[in-house]
Order: C-alpha cells, then sequence, then structure tokens
C-alpha cells in the first residue's frame, strides 16, 4: 500500500451557512491523501492511480455545490474522488475555510474526513 497526497488545492466556493458566504463566495484549501492498495509496477502511470484526475473532480464538485456544510463536501469529494479507480481504499480530506465572516482572530477553520 502507499499513499498519494494533494495539498493546498486552492477553490472559490459558495459553500456555508451565513448569506455572505454563499453570495460572495470564499476561498477553500483542500488536500487529499489517498491510499492506494497496489504499487505501480514497470514504471507505467496506468499501473497507478493518476492524481491528475484529482482537481479537476473536485472542481466540478465545488462549481455545482449548494452546501451549507464542509463536512457534506468533503462526503461528495470522497465519493467520487473513490469513483475514479478501484485501487483506491481510503481517502482522507481536509477543506479548509481562510476568510470567514466570523468574529476572532485565527488563520482558518478545517474539518477533516477520513472514509
Amino acid at each position: 500500500m502507499y499513499k498519494i497526497t494533494v495539498n493546498n488545492m486552492q477553490f472559490h466556493s459558495h459553500i456555508g451557512v451565513l448569506p455572505e458566504e454563499r453570495v460572495v463566495g470564499q476561498p477553500l484549501q483542500i488536500d487529499l491523501i489517498a491510499e492506494i492498495n497496489a504499487k505501480p509496477e514497470n514504471d507505467d502511470l496506468n499501473s497507478t492511480v493518476s492524481y491528475a484526475d484529482f482537481y479537476p473532480t473536485i472542481k466540478r464538485i465545488i462549481d455545482k455545490s449548494n452546501d451549507k456544510l464542509l463536512e457534506t463536501l468533503a462526503d461528495k469529494i470522497i465519493s467520487k474522488i473513490k469513483q475514479i479507480d478501484n485501487r483506491i481504499t481510503r481517502l482522507t480530506v481536509r477543506i479548509r475555510k481562510i476568510n470567514l465572516p466570523v468574529d476572532g482572530v485565527f488563520d482558518n477553520v478545517e474539518i477533516e474526513v477520513t472514509e
């Protein structure tokens, strides 16, 4: 088994509970860790999972999303990414909201879902 990790993918979304989040939108950062059950053979791309498919798949989900919760978005991402290749046995998705319309001083808020 091995892992493919894609860090800090950048997206713009309208996900959130507050009206400002849903109308104006905000940046999201997403990390994805895919655990793969078979190592690549003979230095051949066809014998592994192509991480090039991850970003466009996630972007399509976010572009269509009308979700309020990051957890709901994470579940959708996991479901869709698992459909890319049956060698993906486990996924972890971390989603960070950067600019939140709430009081306080902090870098971001992050949720993590593993399935």
